[in-house]
């Protein structure tokens, strides 16, 4: 079902108990569809520590190196 924004301002509840029945709603302007209404899925918390043990970062990780810093440094002169 689409709908122009004027008419969802005006049922708006109306088309909320549509979605929340399973019944899909777009709202238009000048008769272009611009947005879906749709029942909200919660996202969750995120999980940290998802790639633990499955990756390794070696214990030298944040140190910088000397040929990358010199040519860097060599691009400002």
């Amino acid at each position: 079902m689409i709908v122009n924004i004027s008419e969802a301002k005006t049922n708006l509840s109306k088309l909320i108990d549509m979605v929340y029945h399973g019944q899909e709603v777009v709202i238009a302007k000048n008769n272009l569809p611009i947005a879906d209404l749709v029942v909200h899925k919660p996202k969750g918390q995120r999980k940290l520590g998802l790639l633990e043990n499955k990756i390794d970062i070696p214990d030298d990780f944040n140190d910088g190196d000397d040929e990358i810093q010199e040519m860097f440094n060599n691009s400002l002169a």
